[in-house]
């Protein structure tokens, strides 16, 4: 999915409690496409670059944001690593961030 969804080897989110979310222009540009896993993908449809991420074990409380598309900095600081079973092959994580098989409520990897 993160690799479809950013192409490349993974992909970088930050979740946003939905209620501090708030567009202030642009969100009749973007769209969403519906994987066969019920996964939205949406994106704009003038760049094509990937905005918002959800499954569909997801709250609905929070919001899925690629950080890839901010121009500033931001105040994120990556906390663990998920999805590993699903994640390219020849990636080598090497950090000591939590990392899991799939969700964060998986079972944690070494």
């Amino acid at each position: 999915m993160c690799r479809k969804f950013h192409g490349a080897p993974f992909a970088t989110l930050g979740s946003v409690p939905a209620e501090s979310f708030h567009w202030i222009q642009g969100m009749e540009e973007v769209k969403d496409f519906t994987a066969d896993n019920g996964t939205i993908r949406s994106f704009c449809q003038n760049c094509g670059s990937s905005l918002f991420f959800a499954s569909p074990g997801m709250t609905e409380n929070v919001v899925e944001v690629a950080l890839g598309v901010f121009d500033d900095d931001i105040p994120v600081v990556p906390d663990v690593h998920i999805y590993l079973d699903s994640g390219a092959n020849w990636v080598t994580l090497a950090d000591d961030l939590p990392k899991y098989a799939a969700g964060r409520s998986s079972e944690q990897r070494s």
